[in-house]
This record gives C-alpha cells, sequence and structure tokens, in this order.
C-alpha cells in the first residue's frame, strides 16, 4: 500500500477532493492493517472521527479498488469483503477458527483454467485461497 500522501496525489489526479474523512481512511490503511473489512477501517477512523458515516468509508474503499490502489478478498465466514493493500498476484491462507487472513507470495503457474471451463470469459487474475486451522487455532481446539 501506498502512503496516505500517495493515496492523497492519485485521489487529487483523478479529480476527487480530500476531506479530512478520506484522509482518515488513507492514514488507516496506510498503518498496515492487514486485510481489514470495510466495518474494521469504520471502527478504526471512527476513533478520531466520530462523525464519519459508513457510507463515506464504503465509497472511498470502492474507489481505491476501481483505482486499482485495493483489492478485494471474499470473507467466506461473514460474507462480505475484507481489502487488501498488496495489489500485486498472490494468494491466501484463511483461518476457519480466527478467521484470519495471511498472504502467500507462492506462484501457481500450473494453475490455468481450460477455455472450455472459461465459458468465454476473459481472465484477468485469479486468486487461491486455502482453508484451514492457523496453529493457534490448532492448540485451542485440535479436531
Amino acid at each position: 500500500m501506498k502512503s496516505a500522501e500517495d493515496m492523497v496525489a492519485l485521489f487529487r489526479q483523478q479529480g476527487l477532493k480530500i476531506t479530512p474523512q478520506r484522509r482518515a481512511i488513507f492514514e488507516t490503511l496506510a498503518e498496515g492493517a492487514v486485510h481489514p473489512s470495510a466495518e474494521e477501517v469504520y471502527r478504526r477512523v471512527q476513533e478520531g472521527l466520530p462523525d464519519i458515516s459508513r457510507m463515506t468509508v464504503y465509497n472511498t474503499l470502492r474507489e481505491l479498488v476501481a483505482l486499482g490502489e485495493l483489492v478485494e478478498v471474499e470473507d467466506v465466514s461473514s460474507s462480505a469483503m475484507r481489502y487488501d493493500t498488496e495489489t500485486g498476484n498472490h494468494h491466501h491462507l484463511f483461518c476457519l477458527g480466527c478467521h484470519a487472513l495471511v498472504d502467500v507470495d507462492q506462484s501457481f503457474e500450473a494453475l490455468e483454467l481450460p477455455q472450455a471451463a472459461a465459458a468465454g470469459y476473459r481472465i484477468v487474475r485469479h486468486q487461491v485461497t486455502f482453508y484451514g486451522y492457523c496453529p493457534t487455532c490448532q492448540k485451542s481446539n485440535p479436531r
């Protein structure tokens, strides 16, 4: 993720206004929050800006996704989206116990979708998520 100032410059280049709310969202993401949900971003920003609306957070996150600065990652535990500041092609580990989401820097070059199965889609990116239990959850609840 770029710095908050880089996000400010990007928004200005796109002709988007820089509000205190957007700046606070940028700063929260730049702090290194790992795969936060929109609700987590909202709660963190609300600590400093109690009057911020959820809609402002959701809209700003959506704009960052559209600009390629965030990637959406589905959170199967809550049917919500989480946001990844690492926009390069990478994959994830998801803990079914504590819902931790961890980046995996492993290439799966052999993973391809045959054209017949692609149903005419032009694939532009893919993401593999492995589901299991992290070491902490394994210790507290061996299954």
